[in-house]
């Protein structure tokens, strides 16, 4: 079952494919679960095709949609429901989520999903769980494994902030328009960190950034600017390894030595 999208023009900058399944909207609100009393945030509500049915679980929602006219509009789209609606028109790359125990849903825009995924990230002690539709090969990155050719530092940090779990694909038919690759809904549950790991944030994205911006050279050389040979191997790295081979775990003893020369961490 579909829904018709209406006349609104779709607006390419913002990488708008609505949703027009319900059925996969279904599926969608089942894996979230939502409960009256939860604090839960949209990303991206569009037409409101989830929103409604969040709405109708939870009572109250709030959205965060950067296009004027689709935020104008959304109350009117959703009746009387939408006295439990608070309508934030703002680009969600610069929202602060405010809160705590939150649960953030969405059908994420292809164009900016990797960097709000880091947004997302800095806020992982103040989120619940987060449920979003995602371009596959985007989630493909998040939960691969090491010596595989979608691990990158995205799966790395990714892993190191959240358990991720991969629910079911979508395919291009279910949206309008229909983009040009399947999609995925991915779970994913932020871990409780204690405070040496949460140290290791900053050092780590640092490794990682370096690592896997020069992908295809050993780690000796890609990490020459941060970590030399000697200090590589204090790790239990070979340095003629490569970054797609070393694993989250390998990851933080990396960051671990580059925090402890560059004195970012004190006893």
């Amino acid at each position: 079952m579909t829904m018709n999208s209406g006349v609104y023009r779709h607006k390419k900058r913002f990488g708008q494919h609505f949703l027009i399944d319900l059925s996969v909207v279904d599926r969608m609100v089942q894996a979230i679960d939502p409960r009256p009393g939860q604090t839960l945030i949209e990303i991206g509500p569009g037409q409101g095709v989830l929103t409604r049915p969040l709405l109708q679980a939870c009572g109250a929602l709030r959205v965060v949609e950067i296009d004027r006219d689709l935020a104008g509009q959304l109350a009117d789209r959703l009746g009387p429901l939408a006295d439990g609606l608070e309508i934030i028109n703002q680009d969600v790359l610069g929202y602060d989520f405010p809160g705590r125990e939150l649960r953030v849903v969405g059908n994420l825009p292809y164009n900016i999903s990797t960097p709000l995924l880091f947004h997302l990230f800095a806020h992982h002690d103040q989120i619940r769980d987060m449920h979003f539709m995602l371009q596959k090969e985007v989630v493909d990155r998040l939960v691969a494994v090491p010596q595989t050719k979608a691990y990158g530092r995205l799966s790395v940090m990714a892993q190191f902030h959240a358990t991720l779990t991969e629910l079911f694909d979508v395919p291009p038919e279910a949206f309008d328009p229909p983009p040009k690759v399947d999609s995925s809904i991915i779970r994913l549950v932020p871990r409780l960190m204690s405070e040496s790991e949460r140290a290791l944030e900053a050092p780590l994205e640092q490794v990682t950034r370096v690592a896997f911006g020069q992908r295809r050279k050993t780690l000796r050389n890609a990490l020459g600017a941060v970590l030399d040979e000697t200090q590589i191997a204090s790790a239990g790295i070979e340095p003629s390894a490569r970054a797609e081979t070393v694993s989250l775990a390998g990851f933080l003893r990396l960051a671990e030595v580059y925090a402890a020369q560059a004195n970012l961490i004190t006893d």
